[in-house]
């Protein structure tokens, strides 16, 4: 079963600004681990992507940040589903380190996956 992603909340400003050394390099993890499509891939003023998946977008993009210092919080339907799918694409990671975060009034469980570009993405299932 595939995990639905809803929301993408980037950690500074720009969920479609997000900083990589090399977008071209990047992508592969997103399209074969993390499952976004390619939606658009432009040269000028600056190398940058658009990625989808579900009903979210985000950007990455040779910007000159610091990708150790960005990345999103996804609101998933279901982590454990989320993981499972990772982990089915190829996701290296064994033990997912599920925790309960606290955001407010709000609980989500929670997992982190850092890509080879070195964003960290936060991917959590709202708790009631």
């Amino acid at each position: 079963m595939k995990a639905v992603f809803k929301t993408a909340s980037p950690y500074a400003d720009d969920a479609m600004n997000l900083p990589v050394e090399n977008v071209e390099k990047a992508i592969p993890f997103y399209e074969e681990i993390m499952g976004f499509k390619l939606l658009s891939l432009k040269d000028s003023p600056r190398k940058e992507a658009i990625l989808g998946r579900d009903d979210i977008k985000i950007g990455i993009a040779e910007n000159g940040g610091d990708p150790s210092q960005e990345g999103c919080f996804f609101e998933v339907d279901s982590a454990e589903a989320a993981f499972a799918e990772l982990k089915a694409n190829g996701f290296d990671k064994e033990d997912p380190g599920f925790r309960i975060d606290h955001y407010g009034d709000k609980s989500y469980k929670v997992f982190f996956v850092v890509a080879p570009d070195g964003l960290c993405y936060c991917l959590g299932e709202r708790q009631n």
